[in-house]
C-alpha cells in the first residue's frame, strides 16, 4: 500500500515537471516568433492589377502581362498580409491612366503609391515594370444562331417529327468588336443518344470560347424533339414539264411516278398527291435527250421524300 502511494507521488512530480517544460518551451517558441516578426524585411512581391472605373464603352482585353513586381521593405506582421492573401494595386481608370490610341497607359509613381495603397509602415523601394499597356476593345452586342451538335440514332421505326426544337435558337454575345465580329454561330457540346423512342427533353451546355472578354446572354439551352413512330408511304405523283418552247409539241412518258417517303403513324392518311409537286426543266435537256424529274414541294410533315425514277422520256411532234 506505501509503495503504491509513493509511486503516484513521484508520477505526478514527474508530470509537474513535464508541464512546466512545455509551458517554458511554448513561451520561448512565442518569443522567437515575435522577435522575427518585428523585425524589418525586404522583398520583391508579385502584385495583380486590379481594374476599377473602366468607361462602359470600352472593355479590357485580358493579358497576363498586367502584373507588377513591387519591392517592399516592412516588418514582418505587414509582410504576413502579402502571403495570407493574393496582393493586388487598384488602377483606376478615371485618374491613374491616359489613353492612346488602342491603350489605357498607366505610369509608375512610387510617391502614388505610398500614399494611396500602402501603410505608412510599409516602404516602397521599387516598381517594376515602370509602364503598363491595357489594350482595349469597343464593346459589340451581336445574336448569332445556336448550331445543334448531335449524333441521334432512333429505334428502329421510330423518328423526330418534324425539326427539333432549340431554346432558344440563338444567343448574344457581348464584347470587343475585334471578338466577336469573329463569331458567326454557336455551337452546343457534342451529344450521342441511342435508340431513342420516346420524347427528347434535355439541356445542353454551349461551347463557348474560353475568354473572360466576352459575356453571353446563355450557357445553355433547351433541346426537344417530338418522337413518334414512322412508316412508310408511297404515292403515284403527275409530273409537269416546264419552259418547253410554245413553237413545239412534247410528249413525255411516264406522265406519273412514284414517290416514296416516311411519314409518322398519326400523319400517315393526312398525306395527299396535291402535297406533291414534280417538275421536268425543259431548258435541262441534256445530251442524252431526256428530262430529269425534280421534287420541288412536298409536305412538311414527311421525311426523306424521294423520287423513284432519275429519268423520262419524251419526243417532240409537231
Amino acid at each position: 500500500m506505501i509503495n503504491k502511494i509513493k509511486s503516484h507521488l513521484l508520477a505526478s512530480i514527474k508530470s509537474k515537471k513535464i508541464n512546466v517544460f512545455m509551458l517554458f518551451l511554448l513561451s520561448a517558441f512565442v518569443i522567437l516568433i515575435f522577435n522575427k516578426l518585428s523585425k524589418q524585411y525586404t522583398n520583391t512581391v508579385v502584385f495583380h492589377v486590379k481594374k476599377i472605373n473602366v468607361p462602359l464603352e470600352h472593355v479590357i482585353l485580358n493579358d497576363s502581362s498586367n502584373l507588377l513586381y513591387i519591392t517592399l521593405k516592412t516588418h514582418g506582421f505587414k509582410w504576413l498580409n502579402y502571403y495570407m492573401k493574393e496582393p493586388e494595386i487598384v488602377v483606376d481608370f478615371k485618374k491613374d491612366v491616359y489613353r492612346k490610341d488602342s491603350e489605357y497607359i498607366w505610369h509608375k509613381s512610387i510617391k502614388y503609391l505610398k500614399n494611396t495603397q500602402f501603410e505608412d509602415q510599409v516602404e516602397v523601394l521599387n516598381i517594376s515594370p515602370d509602364t503598363l499597356y491595357f489594350k482595349y476593345g469597343t464593346n459589340l452586342v451581336k445574336k448569332v444562331p445556336v448550331v445543334l451538335k448531335s449524333d441521334i440514332n432512333f429505334g428502329l421505326g421510330y423518328d423526330v417529327a418534324g425539326d427539333f426544337e432549340i431554346s432558344p435558337d440563338s444567343i448574344s454575345i457581348i464584347g470587343p468588336d475585334i471578338l466577336v465580329s469573329k463569331l458567326d454561330f454557336i455551337e452546343t457540346e457534342p451529344v450521342t443518344l441511342v435508340d431513342v423512342k420516346s420524347d427528347i427533353s434535355k439541356v445542353m451546355t454551349l461551347s463557348l470560347p474560353n475568354t473572360a472578354d466576352l459575356k453571353f446572354s446563355n450557357k445553355s439551352i433547351l433541346l426537344k424533339g417530338k418522337v413518334e413512330k414512322f412508316t412508310e408511304g408511297k404515292l403515284k405523283v403527275p409530273v409537269h414539264v416546264i419552259n418547253s418552247p410554245d413553237s413545239l409539241r412534247i410528249k413525255y412518258f411516264p406522265k406519273e411516278i412514284n414517290v416514296s417517303y416516311y411519314v409518322s403513324l398519326n400523319n400517315f392518311n393526312s398525306v395527299t398527291v396535291k402535297d406533291f409537286e414534280i417538275i421536268c426543266d425543259y431548258n435541262k435537256v441534256g445530251k442524252t435527250s431526256t428530262l430529269t424529274p425534280e421534287l420541288v414541294a412536298f409536305p412538311k410533315q414527311v421525311k426523306n421524300a424521294k423520287i423513284n425514277q432519275q429519268r423520262i422520256e419524251f419526243i417532240i411532234t409537231k
